[in-house]
This record gives structure tokens, C-alpha cells and sequence, in this order.
């Protein structure tokens, strides 16, 4: 009787979709360095369909790294997605309307819940928040996050660490035609954690103009890349405000066109690199992965639903074989877990949850090559 559910059990386990084997039973390979380029507003059925308006990221992308079509975003609309993916943290009613006043975030319990999440309202976190970047410093590894446009126009905002004050109406919510940063898709403005030492803040957290010095060397590369682009070239904006682009996915693939090359090409990349590119959320309300509301907070897809939609990512790295295809669910917070795990640091928020699949030998399908 007992050798019988012993063989029951085995096959139960054989039979098990590979959504619930992916993160065990993998073996991460030694990425030291992160780049991640986030996108806007489009649904997974749009950007990667074959009428596409964005070949080189549909098409091209695709055949030289891992397609994941069935990765999701967190919310609506767009900051909570952003917080959601550096720090863990449910949409709250401020987050979810992207902030336009940059309002003190005033929690309703004095410590974070047994799964990491603060309950209250409101945009900037209290210094016990913690994100990735300051994980990141904590163990000794460099992080930076590159927004286009940041300080185009100084009368606008900073040229570095750049948001409204405490209070203040966020005068960035819409583009401008001589600057076109966005202060809610730049999620580690959001957090005392950061902000409050504005001379790091100040060095970390720059104009994409930075990118093309720091990509010359791998000592000069940070282990986490965080790229914007600006309201143009993110696929947010279509027409874009400075009257001469398009805007939307053929303006975001332009941008693809043009970075992507000059990341994979970098000395950082060749050794250990990988770079994800996706989206904030779609344009259904479709959830994964066990995603859970902020407890006394809001539904996170909204009216529309309970998530922030299917948006799929492509991922390139020399760990990942051309033309790989994983069908496995992936969200921003298992994104997270996943950073967390490359990085041997402690899961954040709702990237606690055991039950998150992350990035495995799905994805991760060429031999890990070891450095000479």
C-alpha cells in the first residue's frame, strides 16, 4: 500500500504543468548584470501579433533571446506596475491613479504584514520600504537607473533625482514638446528609502545620456540597469508632443533599435549580461500567478480587472539560447524574485510568495559559460 502512494504521488508530480516546475527546478546561471528597458501601455495580442508596428521587437528580439507570452502586468495604471516591480508593494489608491499630486504615503498599520506589504494610501514611502536598489547597495553591487529626458528642461525638473516636492502637483504627468520625462515612470523617486540622501539619489538615478559612457567597461556597468525612455519612445504618447514622431509601438521600436544593439554589444553583457524587455500593463484586466490586493486596498487591475493584463517581455543574455519560447506565467513581482535570487538578496513585498514561478531552465536554456 505505501509503495502504491508513493507511485501515485510520482506520477501526480510528473503530470504537474511546468508553470508549477519552473522555479525549482532550475539552476540559476551567474548573471551579474541586469538590464531591464520598460515600456508602455500595450497588450501582448498588439505588440507581438504578426501585423506588429514593432518588427524588431515582435520578430527580431524573439529570434535572438526567450519569448515569454505570458507574462503579466500588476495594475492600472501605470506607477503601480513600476513600484510593484522594484519593491514588492500592492497598488494603493494614490499608486494606482499614478500620483499626480506627490503626496506623503500615510499608512494604516505601523509595520508591514506578514507578506511585506504596508496597507494605506498615498505616493512616497516611508523610509522602512525598502526597493531592489537599496538591497543592492546594501550587499555591495551598483545600481542606476537612466531616464530619457530627465533635466531637458531645468524650469520643469532636476537633471538628476528628479521629482515634484512633497505635496506638490506633479507638473510631468504629460510631456512637453522640449522634455518628455515622466516622473511616475521613474518608480525609485517614490521612496524615502532613496530620496532622502539626495547626493546618492543624485549619482544613481540620471539622465539616459549616462548610459553610453557606463556601457564602455564592465567596472563602469552596474549590476542593475534600469532603463525609461521618455513618453515618446516608452509607446505612451501617440502622437508624440514634440510634433516630429510618431509615438506608440513604432517609436518604442525605434528606441529598441537603437539601445539594445549598444547593451549586448557592451563588455557587461558578453560576460554575464541579461536584458528584459516589457511593459507596465496591458490593455485587459487579466491577472496571474496568484497576485493579491493590498490588504484594504484596492482591486489591482481596477474596473477593468484583477491584474494589469498580459503584456509579455523578451529576454536576451548569453544564458538564453535563440528562439527560446517559455509558456510559463511570470509577473512583475516574480521578475522581482527573480532579480533577488541573482543577486542572493531577500524577497521584497509580494515577491515573498513561494508560489511564484521565476525565471528558470525554461528560460535560461544555453550552457553558462565561465569567464577566463
Amino acid at each position: 500500500m505505501h509503495t502504491r502512494a508513493v507511485f501515485v504521488a510520482l506520477i501526480a508530480m510528473l503530470c504537474m504543468p511546468a508553470t508549477g516546475l519552473a522555479a525549482s527546478a532550475s539552476t540559476l546561471p551567474p548573471v551579474r548584470h541586469v538590464f531591464i528597458i520598460m515600456l508602455e501601455n500595450e497588450s501582448y495580442q498588439v505588440t507581438f501579433n504578426p501585423q506588429s508596428p514593432a518588427p524588431y521587437l515582435s520578430r527580431e528580439l524573439p529570434k535572438l533571446g526567450a519569448l515569454l507570452p505570458n507574462y503579466y502586468g500588476i495594475g492600472h495604471y501605470s506607477l503601480d506596475n513600476y513600484v510593484a516591480m522594484i519593491s514588492g508593494q500592492a497598488p494603493n489608491p494614490a499608486t494606482q491613479a499614478d500620483c499626480d499630486t506627490f503626496s506623503e504615503f500615510a499608512p494604516t498599520a505601523s509595520k508591514p504584514d506578514a507578506n511585506g506589504q504596508l496597507p494605506g494610501d498615498g505616493c512616497v514611502y516611508p523610509k522602512s520600504v525598502r526597493t531592489i536598489a537599496n538591497q543592492l547597495a546594501d550587499a555591495g553591487l551598483n545600481w542606476k537607473a537612466y531616464m530619457e529626458d530627465m533635466g531637458l528642461d531645468p524650469a520643469r525638473e532636476a537633471a538628476t533625482c528628479a521629482h515634484p516636492a512633497i505635496g506638490a502637483i506633479d507638473g510631468t504627468e504629460h510631456a512637453a514638446p522640449n522634455d518628455q520625462y515622466a516622473t511616475k515612470h521613474n518608480p525609485f523617486v517614490y521612496f524615502h528609502a532613496i530620496i532622502d540622501d539626495k547626493k546618492n539619489c543624485d549619482t544613481h538615478v540620471v539622465n539616459l545620456d549616462h548610459l553610453t559612457h557606463d556601457l564602455a567597461r564592465i567596472d563602469s556597468t552596474p549590476n542593475f540597469v534600469y532603463i525609461t525612455p521618455n513618453l515618446c519612445h516608452d509607446g505612451h504618447d501617440a502622437p508624440c508632443k514634440d510634433g516630429k514622431q510618431p509615438g506608440g509601438l513604432i517609436s518604442a521600436d525605434a528606441f529598441l533599435n537603437t539601445w539594445v544593439p549598444r547593451i549586448v554589444q557592451s563588455p557587461a553583457f558578453k560576460k554575464d549580461g541579461l536584458l528584459i524587455v516589457t511593459f507596465d500593463e496591458g490593455n485587459d484586466g487579466n491577472a496571474c500567478c496568484n497576485e493579491q490586493p493590498l490588504p484594504g486596498g484596492p482591486q489591482p487591475g481596477g474596473k477593468i480587472g484583477p491584474g494589469g493584463g498580459q503584456i509579455g517581455a523578451v529576454l536576451l543574455s548569453p544564458f538564453i539560447a535563440p528562439g527560446t519560447h517559455s509558456e510559463v506565467e511570470y509577473n512583475h513581482y516574480s521578475l522581482l524574485r527573480t532579480l533577488e535570487n541573482i543577486f542572493g538578496l531577500k524577497h521584497l513585498g509580494y515577491a515573498q510568495d513561494d508560489r511564484l514561478n521565476t525565471f528558470g531552465s525554461d528560460i535560461f536554456t544555453a550552457q553558462p559559460q565561465t569567464s577566463k
